[in-house]
């Protein structure tokens, strides 16, 4: 059974919910710590998403749903206080009476100089959560597979990767894929077999590798990664075969989930995003897209429990009969603590 040696997830990951004023530098409280990391979404207009991170400073927008490269914009976020952050009036991050909600990941502020791999790269790591973010410039302009250092001390299970100077696909590296193979945050395409454009082998305690591709590694494109490393009763990162029924697949995660990414990895589809904030209960637990702009709405029918989450749909983006759908999970609350004893914890 699953423990956890971080009984309060909320301390590294958090989602926080908030409506926009139009005003500037408006200070969102309520994080509980000093994000490193925060994604942005207007839940009530189909504003693009917005990802934000210490490394690259505030006003450093890139869009998770599109291939854009990073602009600087003086009024989207634009500082992290201790218990939150700082947004200006740009109506994607602060729209005057629109609902918002941002997801916090805590890392270890703007980083430091990492010379692990063979590109040097620039990496701010919270080694307790298992999360690090990466900066670092391509090389290769042929064939090759430099490595890049993450800092977190074990392999990560979950890389995201995008070029932060170029209009790119976001690449997404899992656990749970075949070696070679790829996901794209951005679009809804299945599995991709990146083995044409060089090796991708599994990343090490220290570094990963990174091929000729323009989701890892062009030549002088400037690249961020989002690395995540699993954590036992706090994040979990693995796949699950649906079976195509209303009576869905169970997927046990040793912890009440917070929140929720989920792709079949098998078909074009869309990507789907959950949250313990958003309204809706088991069974509608309101649904946002990483890879579309649109607004949060009562989508597909699962149910949070205390200890994992349960598909009550057949529908294949979720549920693909016999597919395999890859996941990446943050706790509200472990199941099982550091001395085995169980939390109380309830479902959704």
């Amino acid at each position: 059974m699953a423990y956890s040696t971080i009984l309060k997830p909320s301390d590294y990951f958090n989602t926080k919910l908030y409506t926009g004023n139009d005003t500037a530098s408006t200070t969102i409280s309520g994080v509980g710590f000093q994000s490193d990391f925060t994604w942005i979404k207007s839940r009530t207009t189909t504003e693009n998403h917005h990802a934000f991170d210490a490394v690259r400073g505030g006003g450093y927008r890139i869009y998770p749903n599109l291939t854009d490269a990073q602009s600087y914009i003086a009024t989207t976020l634009t500082s992290w206080t201790s218990d939150g952050f700082v947004v200006g009036v740009d109506d994607g991050v602060n729209a005057n009476g629109e609902n918002f909600a941002s997801w916090n990941w805590k890392a270890n502020g703007a980083g430091s100089a990492n010379t692990d791999g063979d590109i040097n790269s620039t990496v701010s790591a919270n080694t307790t959560s298992g999360f690090s973010i990466v900066n670092y410039t391509g090389t290769l302009s042929g064939s090759g597979n430099p490595t890049v250092g993450h800092g977190l001390g074990v392999a990560p299970q979950v890389m995201i990767i995008k070029s932060a100077s170029n209009g790119e696909n976001w690449g997404v590296q899992h656990t749970s894929l075949p070696a070679n193979y790829l996901l794209q945050l951005n679009t809804t395409s299945a599995q991709i077999n990146s083995a044409s454009q060089g090796t991708l082998t599994a990343p090490t305690s220290s570094v990963f590798t990174v091929n000729y591709s323009g989701e890892w590694g062009n030549s002088g494109q400037n690249y961020i990664a989002y690395c995540f490393a699993e954590k036992q009763g706090y994040s979990k990162f693995g796949s699950y075969i649906g079976n195509g029924n209303n009576d869905g697949t169970f997927v046990y995660l040793g912890f009440k989930p917070a929140f929720l990414i989920i792709k079949n990895t098998a078909i074009s589809d869309n990507w789907s995003m959950f949250n313990n904030k958003a309204l809706g209960y088991n069974t509608y637990n309101h649904i946002m897209y990483p890879d579309l702009a649109l607004t949060e709405s009562n989508g597909l029918p699962i149910d949070f429990y205390s200890n994992g989450f349960k598909w009550r749909t057949s529908a294949a983006m979720a549920n693909g009969n016999g597919n395999n759908h890859i996941y990446l999970a943050f706790a509200e609350t472990p199941f099982v603590a550091n001395s085995g004893e169980s939390i109380p914890t309830t479902a959704r």
